[in-house]
């Protein structure tokens, strides 16, 4: 992959998610924060805060056929304008509940922009640089996530609460217009050559999402898991809001240093080389988090997440695009969004169960045990080099 392919994801691919994502970043924080403000509980805040996750979720199948009629350049622009929509009508919001909505509409559309994207750089990027390239993205997800809080925060204090959600607008139409540049690419099968169903892709593929689809669902729970369990394993040992975001910050520094040391790791060595070890990294942390009983000994395992973490930025993204079929790919990557997302979602949901039914060390050790278990598994399923061929059609 020569310089100038480099040079067109910097500027179609990365630039325009940073930017989205910056503004992403800025308003998640605060949807709470709006929802209270319009009279919503604690709970109905709550609940209106997971409306993006679920949207996402719910979102994921539709998304990939969306992807598939429209195109990659097409979807995302598409997406990206519906981005900025609801972004203004949750600022204009006169109640909870169609903040919520426009909460929920956001979800299904960050699916689409998620599958076109991840299906771009699939079809753009040579095999051989394939995890580069998307551990590239996987790390510009964690730059825009890690500067949009504070973006937000500064628009908050000079203009507002819904200051936020203005440069939201901004940040989704600015991505629009560079998304609307990006080069066509030379697809290996016709689209439309072979005409799929959603269904169709889903079964001739469901023994993919039920070996690999199942290790990267784990992983992803694993890494949600860092960011349900810190804060609470934090405040159980008696550190102040300050420290804790001290140790957030050490573990998210090292996380934003290492995504492409993953990436050349997996394009030389296989995919199996950063998963693998990224999940026992993981596992050991959180087997270990039951003895830090200092703000020291959680910040040593916060470094450790966050270097599990970092080496495996766009891991599972590669896996999947290493699996997809030529013809399909947008279904088939659609499918395994909703098997991951599943995965990433039960990870808060499993601690919040086990820590109200035994303890936080019981959560944190069960989380070690899926990380063990889904080490083992991806080495199984995770093959010497890549999960599948990228050629392989529906069928």
């Amino acid at each position: 992959m020569n310089s100038q392919h480099w040079r067109t994801l910097a500027v179609s691919v990365y630039l325009p998610t940073t930017l989205a994502l910056v503004g992403l970043g800025a308003v998640t924080p605060l949807i709470a924060l709006t929802a209270q403000d319009l009279g919503a509980s604690l709970a109905e805040s709550a609940f209106v805060v997971s409306l993006l996750g679920i949207g996402a979720l719910v979102g994921a199948l539709p998304a990939g056929i969306v992807a598939d009629r429209l195109g990659e350049q097409r979807a995302l622009v598409v997406s990206l304008v519906v981005d900025a929509a609801c972004m203004a009508v949750a600022a204009f919001a006169p109640t909870f509940v169609v903040l919520g909505l426009a909460v929920f509409a956001l979800g299904v559309s960050e699916a689409v922009v998620t599958i076109a994207r991840q299906s771009f750089v699939t079809e753009f990027v040579p095999l051989t640089h394939r995890a580069r390239a998307l551990s590239t993205l996987g790390g510009v997800f964690r730059i825009g996530s890690f500067i949009g809080p504070l973006a937000g925060a500064a628009v908050v204090t000079l203009g507002g609460l819904r200051a936020a959600y203005w440069l939201a607008i901004a940040t989704s139409l600015a991505a629009a217009i560079i998304s609307a540049w990006l080069p066509d690419v030379e697809r290996e099968a016709p689209r439309g050559a072979t005409p799929v169903h959603t269904a169709e892709v889903l079964r001739a593929h469901l023994r993919t999402f039920l070996t690999i689809g199942v290790g990267a669902a784990a992983l992803m729970l694993v890494r949600a898991s860092r960011d349900a369990l810190l804060p609470l394993w934090a405040t159980a040992i008696g550190l102040d809001a300050a420290q804790t975001s001290l140790v957030f910050a050490a573990s998210s520094f090292v996380d934003l240093t290492l995504f492409y040391l993953g990436g050349s790791i997996m394009d030389r060595l296989g995919r199996r080389a950063v998963a693998v070890p990224a999940m026992v990294i993981m596992g050991t942390c959180f087997g270990l988090l039951p003895l830090a009983a200092t703000g020291i000994g959680l910040g040593a395992v916060a470094l450790g997440l966050g270097l599990g973490n970092g080496i495996s930025a766009g891991v599972v993204m590669t896996l999947g695009s290493d699996a997809s079929p030529a013809v399909g790919r947008t279904q088939f990557l659609a499918g395994w969004r909703l098997t991951t997302g599943i995965g990433g979602a039960l990870g808060p949901v499993m601690i919040s169960a086990l820590a109200a039914t035994a303890s936080l060390s019981v959560a944190a050790i069960a989380v070690a045990a899926l990380g063990w278990l889904g080490a083992a598994w991806l080495w199984h399923w995770g093959g010497p080099s890549r999960t599948g061929a990228a050629t392989n059609q529906v069928g």
